[in-house]
Protein backbone atom coordinates (compact mmCIF):
# COMPACT_ATOMS: atom_id res chain seq x y z
CA UNK A 1 0.00 0.00 0.00
CA UNK A 2 1.61 3.41 -0.96
CA UNK A 3 1.73 6.33 1.48
CA UNK A 4 -1.45 8.54 0.37
CA UNK A 5 -3.19 5.21 0.28
CA UNK A 6 -2.19 4.71 4.14
CA UNK A 7 -2.68 8.38 4.79
CA UNK A 8 -6.20 8.07 3.25
CA UNK A 9 -7.25 5.11 5.07
CA UNK A 10 -6.25 6.66 8.00
CA UNK A 11 -8.24 9.79 7.56
CA UNK A 12 -11.39 7.74 6.58
CA UNK A 13 -11.44 5.79 9.92
CA UNK A 14 -10.71 8.84 12.21
CA UNK A 15 -14.26 10.48 10.21
CA UNK A 16 -15.60 7.18 10.78
CA UNK A 17 -14.95 7.28 14.39
CA UNK A 18 -17.55 10.18 14.96
CA UNK A 19 -20.58 9.60 16.61
CA UNK A 20 -23.22 10.13 14.36
CA UNK A 21 -25.52 11.77 17.43
CA UNK A 22 -23.83 13.86 19.82
CA UNK A 23 -25.56 12.19 22.60
CA UNK A 24 -23.73 8.68 21.33
CA UNK A 25 -21.93 6.74 24.36
CA UNK A 26 -19.63 4.86 22.07
CA UNK A 27 -17.34 3.55 25.16
CA UNK A 28 -16.74 3.45 28.71
CA UNK A 29 -17.27 6.75 30.93
CA UNK A 30 -17.96 8.22 27.76
CA UNK A 31 -15.33 9.56 26.22
CA UNK A 32 -11.35 8.36 25.71
CA UNK A 33 -11.07 10.97 29.15
CA UNK A 34 -13.28 8.96 30.95
CA UNK A 35 -14.90 11.96 32.59
CA UNK A 36 -18.24 10.34 33.43
CA UNK A 37 -20.18 13.23 31.93
CA UNK A 38 -22.73 12.36 29.19
CA UNK A 39 -24.00 15.09 26.84
CA UNK A 40 -27.63 13.99 27.33
CA UNK A 41 -31.06 15.22 29.43
CA UNK A 42 -31.45 12.31 31.45
CA UNK A 43 -33.99 11.24 33.29
CA UNK A 44 -35.45 14.25 35.70
CA UNK A 45 -38.13 11.99 38.14
CA UNK A 46 -38.93 8.80 38.93
CA UNK A 47 -38.28 6.87 36.01
CA UNK A 48 -40.49 3.67 34.25
CA UNK A 49 -38.89 0.92 32.32
CA UNK A 50 -38.95 1.92 28.89
CA UNK A 51 -37.69 -2.27 28.42
CA UNK A 52 -35.81 -4.48 29.87
CA UNK A 53 -33.49 -7.14 27.76
CA UNK A 54 -32.70 -10.52 29.42
CA UNK A 55 -29.61 -12.34 28.75
CA UNK A 56 -28.07 -15.76 29.38
CA UNK A 57 -25.45 -14.70 32.51
CA UNK A 58 -24.69 -11.94 34.40
CA UNK A 59 -24.11 -8.47 33.43
CA UNK A 60 -21.21 -7.08 34.32
CA UNK A 61 -20.27 -5.44 31.05
CA UNK A 62 -21.47 -1.29 30.66
CA UNK A 63 -23.19 -0.89 27.99
CA UNK A 64 -22.21 1.25 24.60
CA UNK A 65 -25.30 3.37 22.57
CA UNK A 66 -24.49 4.01 18.99
CA UNK A 67 -26.71 5.11 16.24
CA UNK A 68 -29.89 3.32 18.28
CA UNK A 69 -27.81 0.64 19.32
CA UNK A 70 -26.89 -0.92 22.73
CA UNK A 71 -23.97 -3.36 22.86
CA UNK A 72 -23.46 -4.87 25.66
CA UNK A 73 -21.22 -8.16 26.82
CA UNK A 74 -22.98 -10.75 29.33
CA UNK A 75 -21.52 -13.62 30.84
CA UNK A 76 -23.39 -15.99 28.98
CA UNK A 77 -20.51 -15.31 26.57
CA UNK A 78 -21.68 -13.44 24.57
CA UNK A 79 -21.80 -9.71 23.01
CA UNK A 80 -25.64 -8.38 22.33
CA UNK A 81 -26.64 -5.61 19.87
CA UNK A 82 -29.90 -4.47 21.11
CA UNK A 83 -32.32 -2.03 19.86
CA UNK A 84 -32.38 1.02 21.75
CA UNK A 85 -35.79 2.16 21.11
CA UNK A 86 -37.42 -1.09 21.51
CA UNK A 87 -35.27 -3.52 23.54
CA UNK A 88 -35.28 -6.12 20.82
CA UNK A 89 -32.39 -8.05 20.01
CA UNK A 90 -30.85 -7.41 17.28
CA UNK A 91 -27.85 -10.11 16.93
CA UNK A 92 -24.97 -11.47 19.20
CA UNK A 93 -22.02 -12.80 18.60
CA UNK A 94 -20.62 -15.60 20.82
CA UNK A 95 -16.97 -16.13 22.45
CA UNK A 96 -15.85 -18.70 24.33
CA UNK A 97 -15.41 -17.17 27.62
CA UNK A 98 -17.93 -14.69 29.66
CA UNK A 99 -17.37 -10.94 28.48
CA UNK A 100 -17.12 -8.20 31.39
CA UNK A 101 -15.41 -6.05 29.38
CA UNK A 102 -17.53 -2.59 28.34
CA UNK A 103 -17.62 -2.50 24.50
CA UNK A 104 -16.27 0.62 22.23
CA UNK A 105 -17.68 1.74 19.01
CA UNK A 106 -15.60 3.04 16.07
CA UNK A 107 -15.53 2.94 12.66
CA UNK A 108 -18.30 0.55 12.48
CA UNK A 109 -16.55 -1.40 14.50
CA UNK A 110 -16.85 -3.28 18.17
CA UNK A 111 -14.49 -3.91 20.04
CA UNK A 112 -14.11 -5.81 23.08
CA UNK A 113 -12.39 -8.65 25.17
CA UNK A 114 -13.38 -12.32 26.55
CA UNK A 115 -12.33 -14.51 29.22
CA UNK A 116 -11.30 -16.58 26.37
CA UNK A 117 -8.51 -14.73 25.90
CA UNK A 118 -9.55 -12.77 22.72
CA UNK A 119 -9.88 -9.79 22.15
CA UNK A 120 -12.45 -8.78 19.00
CA UNK A 121 -13.40 -6.46 16.46
CA UNK A 122 -17.29 -7.14 15.06
CA UNK A 123 -19.10 -5.21 12.50
CA UNK A 124 -21.50 -3.03 14.14
CA UNK A 125 -24.24 -3.28 11.74
CA UNK A 126 -24.03 -7.75 11.23
CA UNK A 127 -22.02 -8.93 14.60
CA UNK A 128 -19.75 -10.60 12.00
CA UNK A 129 -16.34 -11.03 13.16
CA UNK A 130 -13.94 -8.49 11.69
CA UNK A 131 -10.66 -10.04 13.77
CA UNK A 132 -9.45 -11.17 16.60
CA UNK A 133 -6.42 -10.75 18.73
CA UNK A 134 -5.01 -13.81 21.09
CA UNK A 135 -3.27 -12.29 24.30
CA UNK A 136 -0.98 -14.29 26.44
CA UNK A 137 -4.38 -15.40 28.27
CA UNK A 138 -6.42 -14.10 30.72
CA UNK A 139 -7.17 -14.18 34.56
CA UNK A 140 -8.26 -12.80 37.99
CA UNK A 141 -5.64 -11.71 40.12
CA UNK A 142 -4.63 -14.50 42.71
CA UNK A 143 -2.73 -14.06 46.13
CA UNK A 144 -2.38 -16.27 49.55
CA UNK A 145 -4.48 -15.40 52.27
CA UNK A 146 -6.77 -13.04 49.69
CA UNK A 147 -8.25 -10.62 52.08
CA UNK A 148 -7.71 -12.80 54.90
CA UNK A 149 -9.18 -16.08 53.75
CA UNK A 150 -8.54 -19.19 54.63
CA UNK A 151 -6.37 -21.88 54.02
CA UNK A 152 -4.05 -19.09 54.77
CA UNK A 153 -1.37 -20.47 52.15
CA UNK A 154 -3.24 -21.51 49.16
CA UNK A 155 -3.26 -18.96 46.60
CA UNK A 156 -6.54 -18.26 45.13
CA UNK A 157 -8.11 -16.52 42.58
CA UNK A 158 -9.80 -13.00 43.84
CA UNK A 159 -13.34 -13.01 43.37
CA UNK A 160 -13.51 -9.50 43.97
CA UNK A 161 -11.78 -8.89 40.81
CA UNK A 162 -15.06 -8.46 38.41
CA UNK A 163 -14.14 -6.15 35.76
CA UNK A 164 -12.03 -6.98 32.17
CA UNK A 165 -10.46 -3.66 30.75
CA UNK A 166 -12.48 -1.97 28.41
CA UNK A 167 -11.29 -0.69 25.41
CA UNK A 168 -10.86 3.07 24.17
CA UNK A 169 -10.25 3.66 20.13
CA UNK A 170 -8.02 6.56 19.71
CA UNK A 171 -6.33 8.14 16.24
CA UNK A 172 -6.93 4.61 14.35
CA UNK A 173 -5.65 2.62 17.61
CA UNK A 174 -7.58 0.34 20.13
CA UNK A 175 -6.12 0.15 23.77
CA UNK A 176 -6.37 -2.41 26.77
CA UNK A 177 -4.79 -4.08 29.07
CA UNK A 178 -5.01 -7.90 29.96
CA UNK A 179 -4.87 -10.29 32.58
CA UNK A 180 -1.77 -11.22 31.05
CA UNK A 181 0.09 -8.18 32.73
CA UNK A 182 0.35 -6.11 29.57
CA UNK A 183 -1.32 -3.13 27.99
CA UNK A 184 -2.13 -3.59 24.20
CA UNK A 185 -2.32 -1.01 21.53
CA UNK A 186 -3.43 -2.71 18.31
CA UNK A 187 -4.42 -1.29 14.80
CA UNK A 188 -8.31 -0.60 14.94
CA UNK A 189 -8.59 -1.31 11.53
CA UNK A 190 -6.44 -4.50 11.19
CA UNK A 191 -6.06 -6.09 15.08
CA UNK A 192 -2.76 -6.12 14.34
CA UNK A 193 -0.42 -5.10 17.30
CA UNK A 194 1.73 -1.85 16.92
CA UNK A 195 2.76 -2.44 20.67
CA UNK A 196 2.70 -3.47 23.96
CA UNK A 197 3.84 -2.81 27.73
CA UNK A 198 4.45 -5.72 30.32
CA UNK A 199 3.44 -4.82 33.89
CA UNK A 200 3.57 -6.70 36.84
CA UNK A 201 0.39 -8.18 37.54
CA UNK A 202 -3.08 -8.57 35.98
CA UNK A 203 -4.33 -5.25 34.37
CA UNK A 204 -7.91 -5.02 34.61
CA UNK A 205 -8.39 -1.03 34.54
CA UNK A 206 -9.50 0.78 31.27
CA UNK A 207 -7.24 3.18 29.81
CA UNK A 208 -7.74 7.12 29.88
CA UNK A 209 -6.02 8.60 27.02
CA UNK A 210 -5.42 12.47 27.17
CA UNK A 211 -2.74 14.59 24.98
CA UNK A 212 -1.22 11.99 23.16
CA UNK A 213 -1.12 9.85 26.50
CA UNK A 214 -2.46 6.62 28.07
CA UNK A 215 -3.14 6.05 31.91
CA UNK A 216 -3.56 3.29 33.73
CA UNK A 217 -3.02 1.51 36.63
CA UNK A 218 -3.26 -2.55 37.69
CA UNK A 219 -2.60 -5.13 40.23
CA UNK A 220 0.87 -4.48 40.82
CA UNK A 221 0.11 -1.20 42.42
CA UNK A 222 1.58 0.28 39.76
CA UNK A 223 -0.09 3.65 37.64
CA UNK A 224 1.33 4.27 34.43
CA UNK A 225 1.63 6.95 31.77
CA UNK A 226 2.82 6.09 28.42
CA UNK A 227 2.99 7.68 25.39
CA UNK A 228 -0.09 6.64 23.12
CA UNK A 229 1.98 6.35 19.71
CA UNK A 230 5.17 4.13 20.95
CA UNK A 231 4.47 2.76 24.15
CA UNK A 232 7.29 4.11 25.75
CA UNK A 233 6.77 4.99 29.54
CA UNK A 234 6.70 8.49 30.55
CA UNK A 235 6.32 7.72 34.33
CA UNK A 236 5.28 5.29 36.98
CA UNK A 237 3.46 6.09 40.10
CA UNK A 238 3.68 3.70 43.11
CA UNK A 239 0.32 3.82 45.30
CA UNK A 240 0.57 1.88 48.69
CA UNK A 241 0.84 -2.10 49.62
CA UNK A 242 -1.09 -3.73 52.69
CA UNK A 243 1.14 -4.09 55.44
CA UNK A 244 -1.78 -6.76 56.95
CA UNK A 245 -0.31 -9.38 54.45
CA UNK A 246 -3.48 -10.16 53.15
CA UNK A 247 -3.05 -8.74 49.30
CA UNK A 248 -6.03 -6.17 49.72
CA UNK A 249 -3.97 -4.11 47.09
CA UNK A 250 -3.99 -2.47 43.73
CA UNK A 251 -5.43 -0.40 41.28
CA UNK A 252 -9.39 -1.10 40.05
CA UNK A 253 -10.23 1.87 39.23
CA UNK A 254 -9.74 3.18 36.01
CA UNK A 255 -8.31 6.70 35.81
CA UNK A 256 -9.93 10.12 34.63
CA UNK A 257 -8.50 12.72 33.17
CA UNK A 258 -9.25 16.33 33.66
CA UNK A 259 -7.21 20.16 33.15
CA UNK A 260 -3.97 18.32 32.95
CA UNK A 261 -4.82 16.21 36.61
CA UNK A 262 -4.95 12.19 36.53
CA UNK A 263 -7.68 11.14 38.99
CA UNK A 264 -7.67 7.32 40.19
CA UNK A 265 -9.08 5.40 43.20
CA UNK A 266 -7.01 2.26 44.87
CA UNK A 267 -7.50 -0.73 46.81
CA UNK A 268 -5.48 1.20 49.30
CA UNK A 269 -8.33 3.72 50.34
CA UNK A 270 -6.97 6.48 48.43
CA UNK A 271 -7.95 8.99 45.61
CA UNK A 272 -4.93 10.10 44.02
CA UNK A 273 -4.28 13.16 41.99
CA UNK A 274 -1.27 13.28 39.80
CA UNK A 275 -0.28 15.95 37.29
CA UNK A 276 -0.39 14.13 34.34
CA UNK A 277 2.59 15.27 32.31
CA UNK A 278 4.76 14.50 35.10
CA UNK A 279 3.31 12.38 37.68
CA UNK A 280 3.78 14.69 40.56
CA UNK A 281 1.73 13.80 43.64
CA UNK A 282 -0.83 16.76 43.59
CA UNK A 283 -2.71 15.51 47.08
CA UNK A 284 -4.59 12.28 47.95
CA UNK A 285 -7.85 11.65 49.53
CA UNK A 286 -8.17 9.07 52.52
CA UNK A 287 -11.62 6.70 51.81
CA UNK A 288 -11.37 5.98 55.60
CA UNK A 289 -10.61 2.20 54.67
CA UNK A 290 -12.80 0.79 52.07
CA UNK A 291 -11.32 0.29 48.90
CA UNK A 292 -12.11 2.76 45.67
CA UNK A 293 -12.97 0.93 42.68
CA UNK A 294 -14.89 2.80 41.08
CA UNK A 295 -14.08 5.62 38.56
CA UNK A 296 -14.55 9.04 39.21
CA UNK A 297 -16.52 11.44 37.24
CA UNK A 298 -15.27 14.88 36.73
CA UNK A 299 -16.91 18.13 35.67
CA UNK A 300 -16.98 22.06 36.54
CA UNK A 301 -14.50 21.32 39.35
CA UNK A 302 -15.70 18.83 40.98
CA UNK A 303 -14.51 15.21 41.50
CA UNK A 304 -17.31 12.67 42.37
CA UNK A 305 -16.62 9.15 43.49
CA UNK A 306 -18.28 6.66 46.17
CA UNK A 307 -16.30 3.84 48.37
CA UNK A 308 -16.84 -0.16 48.25
CA UNK A 309 -17.91 -0.70 51.89
CA UNK A 310 -18.75 2.50 53.72
CA UNK A 311 -21.53 3.52 51.98
CA UNK A 312 -20.13 7.31 51.57
CA UNK A 313 -20.36 9.19 47.92
CA UNK A 314 -17.32 11.83 48.13
CA UNK A 315 -17.74 15.06 46.37
CA UNK A 316 -14.49 16.85 46.42
CA UNK A 317 -12.81 19.93 44.88
CA UNK A 318 -11.20 18.64 41.89
CA UNK A 319 -7.92 21.02 42.24
CA UNK A 320 -7.33 20.77 45.91
CA UNK A 321 -9.00 17.30 46.99
CA UNK A 322 -10.82 19.60 49.60
CA UNK A 323 -14.14 17.57 50.81
CA UNK A 324 -16.95 18.93 49.35
CA UNK A 325 -19.85 16.78 50.49
CA UNK A 326 -20.49 13.50 51.28
CA UNK A 327 -23.92 11.43 51.02
CA UNK A 328 -24.78 8.62 52.52
CA UNK A 329 -25.54 5.83 49.81
CA UNK A 330 -26.48 3.04 52.04
CA UNK A 331 -24.62 0.99 50.08
CA UNK A 332 -21.11 0.36 48.77
CA UNK A 333 -20.60 0.57 45.36
CA UNK A 334 -18.12 -0.56 42.32
CA UNK A 335 -20.53 0.58 39.38
CA UNK A 336 -18.47 3.90 38.25
CA UNK A 337 -21.07 7.49 38.75
CA UNK A 338 -22.31 9.06 35.85
CA UNK A 339 -23.64 12.16 34.98
CA UNK A 340 -25.70 14.14 32.75
CA UNK A 341 -27.28 17.89 33.16
CA UNK A 342 -27.49 18.46 36.84
CA UNK A 343 -27.94 15.12 37.76
CA UNK A 344 -25.60 12.47 39.31
CA UNK A 345 -26.18 8.80 39.07
CA UNK A 346 -24.98 6.36 41.14
CA UNK A 347 -25.73 2.25 40.97
CA UNK A 348 -25.05 0.45 44.43
CA UNK A 349 -24.11 -3.00 45.67
CA UNK A 350 -27.83 -3.15 46.94
CA UNK A 351 -29.20 -3.22 43.35
CA UNK A 352 -30.24 0.88 43.55
CA UNK A 353 -29.96 3.22 40.80
CA UNK A 354 -30.06 6.49 43.12
CA UNK A 355 -30.27 10.40 41.16
CA UNK A 356 -29.24 13.25 43.12
CA UNK A 357 -29.19 16.48 42.13
CA UNK A 358 -25.98 18.51 41.99
CA UNK A 359 -27.05 21.60 43.20
CA UNK A 360 -29.74 20.50 46.05
CA UNK A 361 -27.74 17.77 47.10
CA UNK A 362 -30.95 15.29 47.50
CA UNK A 363 -32.05 12.38 45.98
CA UNK A 364 -34.75 13.09 42.98
CA UNK A 365 -35.42 9.13 42.48
CA UNK A 366 -34.06 5.69 42.84
CA UNK A 367 -34.60 2.77 41.08
CA UNK A 368 -34.58 -0.95 42.47
CA UNK A 369 -34.35 -4.21 40.73
CA UNK A 370 -35.82 -5.70 44.16
CA UNK A 371 -35.86 -4.90 47.66
CA UNK A 372 -32.17 -3.80 48.76
CA UNK A 373 -32.67 -6.61 50.78
CA UNK A 374 -33.16 -9.28 48.20
CA UNK A 375 -29.49 -9.24 47.21
CA UNK A 376 -28.38 -9.78 50.86
CA UNK A 377 -31.33 -12.46 51.54
CA UNK A 378 -29.60 -14.20 48.68
CA UNK A 379 -26.52 -14.57 50.38
CA UNK A 380 -27.15 -14.74 53.85
CA UNK A 381 -30.69 -16.30 54.03
CA UNK A 382 -33.74 -14.59 54.71
CA UNK A 383 -33.46 -13.22 58.10
CA UNK A 384 -29.91 -10.93 56.73
CA UNK A 385 -29.79 -7.18 56.79
CA UNK A 386 -28.15 -6.05 53.72
CA UNK A 387 -24.77 -5.07 53.73
CA UNK A 388 -20.95 -5.58 53.31
CA UNK A 389 -20.21 -10.10 53.49
CA UNK A 390 -20.18 -11.20 56.73
CA UNK A 391 -16.67 -12.52 57.93
CA UNK A 392 -17.00 -16.16 56.95
CA UNK A 393 -13.69 -17.79 56.79
CA UNK A 394 -13.02 -20.36 54.60
CA UNK A 395 -12.29 -19.27 50.52
CA UNK A 396 -15.38 -21.57 49.48
CA UNK A 397 -17.89 -19.96 51.85
CA UNK A 398 -17.04 -16.53 50.53
CA UNK A 399 -17.19 -17.75 46.94
CA UNK A 400 -20.60 -19.04 47.61
CA UNK A 401 -21.96 -16.40 49.25
CA UNK A 402 -20.35 -14.04 46.72
CA UNK A 403 -22.58 -16.32 43.62
CA UNK A 404 -25.22 -16.26 45.53
CA UNK A 405 -25.01 -12.48 46.21
CA UNK A 406 -24.72 -11.93 42.34
CA UNK A 407 -27.41 -14.10 41.02
CA UNK A 408 -30.11 -12.10 43.39
CA UNK A 409 -28.99 -9.25 41.23
CA UNK A 410 -27.02 -6.27 41.88
CA UNK A 411 -25.24 -3.76 39.97
CA UNK A 412 -21.53 -3.46 38.83
CA UNK A 413 -22.27 -2.60 35.52
CA UNK A 414 -22.01 1.65 35.62
CA UNK A 415 -25.02 3.61 33.86
CA UNK A 416 -25.31 5.38 30.86
CA UNK A 417 -27.12 8.13 29.60
CA UNK A 418 -28.42 9.01 26.10
CA UNK A 419 -31.02 11.45 25.49
CA UNK A 420 -33.68 11.00 28.38
CA UNK A 421 -33.09 7.61 28.69
CA UNK A 422 -30.57 5.92 31.38
CA UNK A 423 -29.35 2.36 30.63
CA UNK A 424 -28.35 -0.18 33.45
CA UNK A 425 -27.75 -3.32 33.88
CA UNK A 426 -28.03 -5.93 36.48
CA UNK A 427 -26.25 -9.27 37.47
CA UNK A 428 -29.68 -10.61 36.98
CA UNK A 429 -28.65 -10.56 33.45
CA UNK A 430 -31.39 -7.96 32.71
CA UNK A 431 -30.34 -4.76 30.52
CA UNK A 432 -32.93 -2.10 31.76
CA UNK A 433 -33.75 1.33 30.06
CA UNK A 434 -35.16 3.45 32.02
CA UNK A 435 -36.96 7.07 30.82
CA UNK A 436 -39.67 9.78 32.27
Amino acid sequence: MSIRSERLLVITFALAILPAFAEDAPMFRGNVAHTGVYDAAGVTKTPKVKWKFQTGGRLISSPAIVNGTAYIGSFDGNLYAVDAERGTVKWKFETQGAVPSSPAVAGGLVYFGSYDGNFYAVDAATGKKKWSFQTEGERRFAAKNLNGILPEKETMPDFWDFFLSSPVVWEGKVYFGSGDGNIYALEAVSGALRWKFKTGNVVHTSPAISNGTLFMGGFDTFFYALNATTGEEKWRYKTGEDLSIHNQEGITSSAAVADGIVYFGCRDSHLYFLEAETGRRITEFFGGGGWISNSPAVKDRRIYFGGGSDGRFQWLDSKTGAAIYSLNIEAGTFASPAIAGNLLYVATFNNELKAFDLSAHNVVWQFSTGSPQRGAAATFGANAEPGPLQPLNFYDDRVGAMVNRLNGGIFLSSPVVVGNVVYIASTDGVLYALTE
